[in-house]
Protein backbone atom coordinates (compact mmCIF):
# COMPACT_ATOMS: atom_id res chain seq x y z
CA UNK A 1 0.00 0.00 0.00
CA UNK A 2 2.86 2.15 0.72
CA UNK A 3 4.58 3.04 -3.29
CA UNK A 4 1.89 4.30 -4.48
CA UNK A 5 1.38 6.71 -2.44
CA UNK A 6 4.94 8.41 -1.77
CA UNK A 7 4.85 11.90 -2.27
CA UNK A 8 7.90 13.17 -4.94
CA UNK A 9 10.88 13.65 -4.09
CA UNK A 10 11.88 17.44 -2.30
CA UNK A 11 14.33 19.87 -3.22
CA UNK A 12 15.85 19.54 0.05
CA UNK A 13 16.60 16.92 2.90
CA UNK A 14 13.57 14.21 3.34
CA UNK A 15 12.95 13.28 6.73
CA UNK A 16 10.98 10.00 7.44
CA UNK A 17 9.64 9.01 10.78
CA UNK A 18 7.15 7.00 12.06
CA UNK A 19 5.18 4.99 14.80
CA UNK A 20 3.14 2.13 15.20
CA UNK A 21 3.30 -1.91 14.47
CA UNK A 22 3.72 -1.60 11.08
CA UNK A 23 6.26 1.33 11.32
CA UNK A 24 9.17 -1.02 10.50
CA UNK A 25 7.43 -2.76 7.27
CA UNK A 26 6.11 0.53 5.95
CA UNK A 27 9.85 2.14 6.25
CA UNK A 28 11.29 -0.76 4.49
CA UNK A 29 8.62 -0.47 1.60
CA UNK A 30 9.54 3.22 1.70
CA UNK A 31 13.54 2.57 1.10
CA UNK A 32 12.84 -0.19 -1.89
CA UNK A 33 10.55 2.47 -3.82
CA UNK A 34 11.98 5.98 -3.02
CA UNK A 35 12.29 7.88 -6.11
CA UNK A 36 14.99 10.32 -4.94
CA UNK A 37 18.75 10.19 -4.32
CA UNK A 38 19.38 7.63 -0.98
CA UNK A 39 21.79 9.49 0.49
CA UNK A 40 19.06 12.14 0.85
CA UNK A 41 17.02 9.78 2.78
CA UNK A 42 17.10 9.33 6.45
CA UNK A 43 14.80 8.98 9.33
CA UNK A 44 13.79 6.88 12.35
CA UNK A 45 10.48 4.79 13.41
CA UNK A 46 9.08 3.02 16.68
CA UNK A 47 7.85 -0.30 16.15
CA UNK A 48 6.83 -2.69 18.72
CA UNK A 49 9.40 -5.25 20.40
CA UNK A 50 9.55 -8.07 17.97
CA UNK A 51 8.42 -5.99 14.75
CA UNK A 52 11.11 -4.76 13.62
CA UNK A 53 12.57 -5.40 10.03
CA UNK A 54 16.04 -4.72 8.24
CA UNK A 55 16.37 -0.99 7.01
CA UNK A 56 19.52 0.65 5.36
CA UNK A 57 19.08 4.18 5.68
CA UNK A 58 15.95 4.48 8.41
CA UNK A 59 16.31 4.06 11.94
CA UNK A 60 14.45 1.00 13.57
CA UNK A 61 13.94 1.65 17.14
CA UNK A 62 11.72 -1.22 19.15
CA UNK A 63 9.98 -0.46 22.24
CA UNK A 64 7.36 -1.51 24.91
CA UNK A 65 3.26 -1.80 24.05
CA UNK A 66 0.61 -0.93 25.27
CA UNK A 67 2.50 0.33 28.48
CA UNK A 68 5.18 2.49 27.13
CA UNK A 69 9.19 2.02 28.35
CA UNK A 70 12.00 4.29 28.32
CA UNK A 71 13.16 2.94 24.64
CA UNK A 72 9.72 4.76 23.23
CA UNK A 73 10.02 7.62 25.20
CA UNK A 74 13.81 7.73 23.81
CA UNK A 75 12.77 7.86 20.59
CA UNK A 76 10.60 9.63 20.45
CA UNK A 77 12.69 12.50 21.80
CA UNK A 78 14.95 11.98 19.31
CA UNK A 79 12.11 11.86 16.60
CA UNK A 80 11.26 15.63 17.81
CA UNK A 81 14.85 16.55 17.20
CA UNK A 82 15.13 14.93 14.23
CA UNK A 83 12.34 17.70 12.29
CA UNK A 84 13.84 20.68 14.14
CA UNK A 85 15.25 23.58 12.14
CA UNK A 86 13.72 22.19 8.63
CA UNK A 87 13.10 24.61 5.65
CA UNK A 88 10.12 25.06 3.40
CA UNK A 89 12.18 22.90 0.86
CA UNK A 90 12.34 19.76 3.16
CA UNK A 91 9.92 16.78 3.34
CA UNK A 92 8.71 15.39 6.57
CA UNK A 93 7.49 11.89 5.94
CA UNK A 94 5.22 10.45 8.75
CA UNK A 95 4.25 6.69 8.41
CA UNK A 96 1.66 5.96 11.08
CA UNK A 97 -0.03 2.56 12.32
CA UNK A 98 -1.73 1.45 15.44
CA UNK A 99 0.29 1.35 18.23
CA UNK A 100 1.41 4.16 18.05
CA UNK A 101 0.76 5.95 21.19
CA UNK A 102 2.20 3.84 23.35
CA UNK A 103 5.21 3.53 21.18
CA UNK A 104 5.89 7.47 20.35
CA UNK A 105 5.27 8.40 24.38
CA UNK A 106 7.56 11.86 24.82
CA UNK A 107 5.72 13.27 28.76
CA UNK A 108 4.52 16.60 28.56
CA UNK A 109 7.01 18.62 30.78
CA UNK A 110 6.98 18.04 34.30
CA UNK A 111 5.10 14.45 34.01
CA UNK A 112 7.89 11.47 33.90
CA UNK A 113 7.25 8.04 32.03
CA UNK A 114 6.31 6.87 35.26
CA UNK A 115 3.43 9.42 35.41
CA UNK A 116 2.16 8.16 31.90
CA UNK A 117 2.71 4.57 32.37
CA UNK A 118 0.18 4.51 35.58
CA UNK A 119 -2.40 6.66 33.50
CA UNK A 120 -1.85 4.04 30.30
CA UNK A 121 -2.52 1.12 32.91
CA UNK A 122 -5.75 2.48 34.28
CA UNK A 123 -7.26 3.53 30.87
CA UNK A 124 -6.15 -0.37 29.65
CA UNK A 125 -8.08 -1.87 32.73
CA UNK A 126 -11.35 0.41 32.91
CA UNK A 127 -13.34 -0.25 29.52
CA UNK A 128 -12.77 3.14 27.80
CA UNK A 129 -12.67 3.23 24.08
CA UNK A 130 -9.65 3.82 21.90
CA UNK A 131 -11.04 7.40 21.31
CA UNK A 132 -11.07 8.26 25.01
CA UNK A 133 -7.77 6.73 25.46
CA UNK A 134 -6.35 8.87 22.95
CA UNK A 135 -7.79 12.48 24.19
CA UNK A 136 -5.89 11.64 27.45
CA UNK A 137 -2.39 10.38 26.10
CA UNK A 138 -2.42 13.77 23.52
CA UNK A 139 -3.13 15.77 26.77
CA UNK A 140 0.30 14.24 28.65
CA UNK A 141 2.35 14.30 24.80
CA UNK A 142 4.78 16.54 23.88
CA UNK A 143 4.60 14.97 20.62
CA UNK A 144 0.89 14.15 20.76
CA UNK A 145 -1.96 15.59 18.76
CA UNK A 146 0.09 17.76 16.05
CA UNK A 147 2.19 18.38 18.06
CA UNK A 148 5.35 16.56 15.88
CA UNK A 149 3.66 18.39 12.82
CA UNK A 150 3.76 21.92 14.22
CA UNK A 151 7.61 21.21 15.33
CA UNK A 152 8.27 19.92 11.54
CA UNK A 153 6.98 23.41 10.44
CA UNK A 154 7.49 25.09 7.68
CA UNK A 155 8.70 21.76 6.17
CA UNK A 156 5.55 20.00 4.22
CA UNK A 157 4.35 16.94 6.51
CA UNK A 158 3.39 13.68 4.48
CA UNK A 159 1.68 11.25 6.45
CA UNK A 160 0.83 7.93 5.22
CA UNK A 161 -1.82 6.08 7.87
CA UNK A 162 -2.79 2.28 8.49
CA UNK A 163 -6.03 2.75 10.43
CA UNK A 164 -6.89 0.34 13.63
CA UNK A 165 -9.74 2.72 14.77
CA UNK A 166 -13.21 2.79 14.51
CA UNK A 167 -14.11 5.12 12.18
CA UNK A 168 -10.81 6.00 10.54
CA UNK A 169 -10.46 9.28 12.53
CA UNK A 170 -6.75 10.48 11.55
CA UNK A 171 -6.87 12.36 14.66
CA UNK A 172 -7.28 9.20 16.38
CA UNK A 173 -4.83 6.85 14.95
CA UNK A 174 -1.75 6.54 17.08
CA UNK A 175 -3.23 9.82 18.91
CA UNK A 176 -2.60 11.95 15.56
CA UNK A 177 0.84 12.99 15.81
CA UNK A 178 1.07 14.97 12.83
CA UNK A 179 -2.99 15.85 12.69
CA UNK A 180 -5.03 18.85 14.42
CA UNK A 181 -6.86 18.04 17.58
CA UNK A 182 -10.49 18.94 17.95
CA UNK A 183 -10.01 17.50 22.40
CA UNK A 184 -9.17 19.31 25.14
CA UNK A 185 -7.63 19.37 28.85
CA UNK A 186 -11.22 19.94 30.17
CA UNK A 187 -12.28 16.42 27.74
CA UNK A 188 -8.95 14.88 29.09
CA UNK A 189 -10.54 15.50 32.70
CA UNK A 190 -13.57 14.50 31.87
CA UNK A 191 -12.92 11.10 30.82
CA UNK A 192 -10.32 10.41 33.89
CA UNK A 193 -13.65 11.22 35.99
CA UNK A 194 -16.15 9.07 34.21
CA UNK A 195 -14.22 6.07 34.73
CA UNK A 196 -13.41 6.44 38.38
CA UNK A 197 -9.30 7.05 37.46
CA UNK A 198 -7.20 8.66 40.39
CA UNK A 199 -4.51 9.92 38.38
CA UNK A 200 -0.55 10.68 39.92
CA UNK A 201 -0.84 14.27 41.57
CA UNK A 202 1.30 15.53 38.54
CA UNK A 203 -0.67 14.10 35.86
CA UNK A 204 -3.62 15.81 37.88
CA UNK A 205 -1.91 19.25 38.51
CA UNK A 206 -1.14 19.13 34.87
CA UNK A 207 -4.46 18.59 33.32
CA UNK A 208 -5.76 21.50 35.30
CA UNK A 209 -2.91 23.64 34.59
CA UNK A 210 -4.39 23.57 31.01
CA UNK A 211 -1.58 25.30 29.25
CA UNK A 212 -0.34 24.65 25.96
CA UNK A 213 -2.84 23.42 24.16
CA UNK A 214 -2.12 20.53 21.42
CA UNK A 215 -2.56 22.44 18.05
CA UNK A 216 -6.36 22.71 16.46
CA UNK A 217 -7.71 22.57 13.31
CA UNK A 218 -6.94 25.79 11.40
CA UNK A 219 -3.58 26.54 13.24
CA UNK A 220 -1.09 27.81 10.98
CA UNK A 221 2.21 25.28 11.65
CA UNK A 222 -0.17 22.43 9.95
CA UNK A 223 -0.94 24.36 7.30
CA UNK A 224 1.54 22.30 5.03
CA UNK A 225 0.76 19.20 6.70
CA UNK A 226 -1.56 16.44 4.96
CA UNK A 227 -2.67 12.80 5.58
CA UNK A 228 -3.40 10.70 3.85
CA UNK A 229 -5.15 6.98 4.70
CA UNK A 230 -3.50 4.05 2.88
CA UNK A 231 -5.39 0.58 4.29
CA UNK A 232 -7.94 0.05 6.91
CA UNK A 233 -10.32 -2.46 8.65
CA UNK A 234 -12.54 -2.69 5.99
CA UNK A 235 -10.42 -3.60 3.37
CA UNK A 236 -9.50 -6.54 5.59
CA UNK A 237 -13.15 -7.57 5.67
CA UNK A 238 -13.92 -7.06 2.26
CA UNK A 239 -10.87 -9.66 1.34
CA UNK A 240 -12.32 -11.96 3.64
CA UNK A 241 -15.21 -11.71 1.98
CA UNK A 242 -14.09 -12.33 -1.65
CA UNK A 243 -12.48 -15.29 -0.05
CA UNK A 244 -15.35 -17.03 1.92
CA UNK A 245 -17.89 -15.91 -1.94
CA UNK A 246 -14.72 -18.30 -3.29
CA UNK A 247 -15.94 -21.28 -1.27
CA UNK A 248 -19.57 -20.56 -1.95
CA UNK A 249 -20.08 -19.43 1.71
CA UNK A 250 -22.07 -15.71 1.77
CA UNK A 251 -20.45 -12.98 3.28
CA UNK A 252 -22.23 -10.72 5.76
CA UNK A 253 -20.44 -8.16 6.96
CA UNK A 254 -21.27 -6.42 10.01
CA UNK A 255 -19.40 -3.75 9.96
CA UNK A 256 -15.49 -2.53 10.23
CA UNK A 257 -16.14 -0.21 13.99
CA UNK A 258 -17.83 -1.84 16.09
CA UNK A 259 -17.07 -0.80 19.75
CA UNK A 260 -18.16 -1.81 23.07
CA UNK A 261 -17.16 -4.32 26.02
CA UNK A 262 -15.90 -7.31 24.43
CA UNK A 263 -18.74 -9.93 26.22
CA UNK A 264 -21.57 -7.80 25.29
CA UNK A 265 -20.56 -7.88 21.45
CA UNK A 266 -20.22 -11.16 21.73
CA UNK A 267 -23.43 -11.41 23.47
CA UNK A 268 -25.51 -9.94 20.27
CA UNK A 269 -23.45 -11.31 17.22
CA UNK A 270 -24.45 -15.27 18.91
CA UNK A 271 -27.88 -13.82 18.89
CA UNK A 272 -27.53 -13.11 15.05
CA UNK A 273 -25.87 -16.02 14.11
CA UNK A 274 -28.67 -18.26 16.19
CA UNK A 275 -31.38 -16.12 13.96
CA UNK A 276 -29.22 -17.55 10.70
CA UNK A 277 -29.11 -20.95 11.94
CA UNK A 278 -32.88 -20.84 12.88
CA UNK A 279 -34.91 -18.63 10.46
CA UNK A 280 -32.03 -18.13 7.89
CA UNK A 281 -31.94 -14.44 8.49
CA UNK A 282 -30.58 -11.87 7.24
CA UNK A 283 -29.09 -15.05 5.14
CA UNK A 284 -29.16 -17.94 4.80
CA UNK A 285 -26.80 -20.56 5.60
CA UNK A 286 -24.21 -21.18 5.02
CA UNK A 287 -22.33 -17.69 5.52
CA UNK A 288 -19.83 -16.30 7.88
CA UNK A 289 -20.37 -12.94 9.82
CA UNK A 290 -17.86 -10.47 9.34
CA UNK A 291 -16.67 -7.51 11.49
CA UNK A 292 -13.96 -5.73 12.89
CA UNK A 293 -13.38 -2.72 15.10
CA UNK A 294 -12.14 -2.46 18.98
CA UNK A 295 -14.20 -4.32 21.76
CA UNK A 296 -12.46 -3.19 25.66
CA UNK A 297 -12.41 -5.13 28.12
CA UNK A 298 -12.94 -3.90 32.24
CA UNK A 299 -10.73 -6.10 34.05
CA UNK A 300 -12.32 -8.39 36.91
CA UNK A 301 -10.34 -10.96 37.48
CA UNK A 302 -7.03 -12.28 37.56
CA UNK A 303 -6.64 -14.33 34.43
CA UNK A 304 -4.63 -13.91 31.12
CA UNK A 305 -6.34 -12.69 27.76
CA UNK A 306 -6.89 -9.97 24.98
CA UNK A 307 -10.30 -8.62 24.12
CA UNK A 308 -10.31 -11.07 21.16
CA UNK A 309 -10.33 -14.15 23.81
CA UNK A 310 -12.54 -12.37 25.78
CA UNK A 311 -15.20 -12.08 22.68
CA UNK A 312 -14.58 -15.38 21.95
CA UNK A 313 -14.94 -16.89 25.14
CA UNK A 314 -18.64 -15.03 25.73
CA UNK A 315 -19.85 -15.87 22.30
CA UNK A 316 -18.73 -19.56 23.17
CA UNK A 317 -21.07 -19.21 26.72
CA UNK A 318 -23.83 -17.64 25.01
CA UNK A 319 -23.75 -20.19 22.06
CA UNK A 320 -23.64 -23.02 24.29
CA UNK A 321 -22.33 -25.82 21.64
CA UNK A 322 -25.30 -24.88 19.10
CA UNK A 323 -24.32 -27.15 15.88
CA UNK A 324 -22.85 -25.62 13.05
CA UNK A 325 -21.45 -22.62 14.31
CA UNK A 326 -17.70 -21.69 14.43
CA UNK A 327 -15.69 -18.60 14.93
CA UNK A 328 -12.44 -16.96 14.80
CA UNK A 329 -11.47 -13.78 16.44
CA UNK A 330 -7.95 -12.60 15.65
CA UNK A 331 -5.88 -9.26 16.46
CA UNK A 332 -4.57 -8.67 12.63
CA UNK A 333 -0.82 -7.48 14.24
CA UNK A 334 -0.84 -10.62 15.33
CA UNK A 335 -0.37 -10.26 19.45
CA UNK A 336 -3.71 -10.18 20.94
CA UNK A 337 -3.12 -7.63 24.28
CA UNK A 338 -0.25 -8.32 25.51
CA UNK A 339 0.27 -12.52 25.46
CA UNK A 340 2.00 -14.27 22.16
CA UNK A 341 -0.99 -15.30 20.35
CA UNK A 342 -3.31 -13.23 17.48
CA UNK A 343 -6.29 -14.45 19.20
CA UNK A 344 -8.11 -18.35 18.69
CA UNK A 345 -10.54 -20.36 17.58
CA UNK A 346 -14.05 -21.93 19.08
CA UNK A 347 -16.37 -24.59 17.78
CA UNK A 348 -19.56 -26.30 19.03
CA UNK A 349 -17.40 -28.93 21.19
CA UNK A 350 -15.40 -26.23 23.23
CA UNK A 351 -17.13 -25.97 25.94
CA UNK A 352 -17.73 -29.74 26.24
CA UNK A 353 -13.89 -30.09 25.45
CA UNK A 354 -12.98 -27.64 28.45
CA UNK A 355 -15.55 -29.25 30.91
CA UNK A 356 -13.81 -32.59 30.12
CA UNK A 357 -10.43 -30.68 31.22
CA UNK A 358 -12.26 -29.60 34.70
CA UNK A 359 -12.60 -25.97 32.93
CA UNK A 360 -15.49 -23.79 33.10
CA UNK A 361 -16.46 -21.44 30.57
CA UNK A 362 -18.00 -19.14 32.79
CA UNK A 363 -15.90 -19.04 36.33
CA UNK A 364 -12.93 -18.59 33.43
CA UNK A 365 -14.77 -15.55 31.91
CA UNK A 366 -15.22 -13.98 34.72
CA UNK A 367 -11.90 -14.20 35.44
CA UNK A 368 -10.88 -13.10 32.14
CA UNK A 369 -8.94 -15.96 31.70
CA UNK A 370 -9.64 -16.44 27.68
CA UNK A 371 -5.71 -17.38 27.09
CA UNK A 372 -5.71 -19.88 29.81
CA UNK A 373 -9.18 -21.68 28.28
CA UNK A 374 -7.91 -22.09 24.70
CA UNK A 375 -4.71 -22.74 25.73
CA UNK A 376 -5.76 -25.74 27.79
CA UNK A 377 -7.47 -26.94 24.19
CA UNK A 378 -5.15 -26.05 21.89
CA UNK A 379 -7.41 -23.65 19.81
CA UNK A 380 -5.09 -20.40 20.35
CA UNK A 381 -3.97 -18.63 17.12
CA UNK A 382 -0.15 -17.82 16.98
CA UNK A 383 1.22 -16.16 13.86
CA UNK A 384 3.79 -13.97 15.04
CA UNK A 385 3.90 -10.18 14.11
CA UNK A 386 2.18 -9.42 11.27
CA UNK A 387 3.88 -6.37 10.60
CA UNK A 388 0.38 -4.71 10.13
CA UNK A 389 -2.28 -3.64 12.00
CA UNK A 390 -6.39 -3.15 11.13
CA UNK A 391 -7.50 -3.53 14.09
CA UNK A 392 -9.64 -6.94 14.82
CA UNK A 393 -10.61 -9.06 12.76
CA UNK A 394 -14.16 -11.54 13.66
CA UNK A 395 -15.39 -13.99 12.04
CA UNK A 396 -18.75 -16.46 12.63
CA UNK A 397 -19.06 -19.07 10.53
CA UNK A 398 -22.94 -20.73 10.11
CA UNK A 399 -23.43 -23.94 8.26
Amino acid sequence: MVPSHLPKPPKGRTIVIGAGKAAASMARAVERHWAGPPERLEGLVVTRYGHAVPCQRIEVVEAAHPVPDAAGRDGARRMLDLVQGLTADDLVLCLISGGGSALLSLPAPGLSLEDKQAVNRALLSCGADIGQMNCVRKHLSAIKGGRLAAAAAPARVVSLLISDVPGNDPATIASGPTVADPTSFADAREILARYGIDPPPAVSKHLEAAQDETPKPGDPRLSKAEATLISSPQEALEAAAAAARAAGVTPVILGDAIEGEAREVAKVMAGIAHQISRHGQPAAAPCVLLSGGETTVTLRGKGRGGRNLEFLLALGVALNGAPGILALACDTDGIDGTEDNAGAVLGPESLTRARALGRDAKTMLADNDGYGFFAALGDLVVTGPTLTNVNDFRAILVL
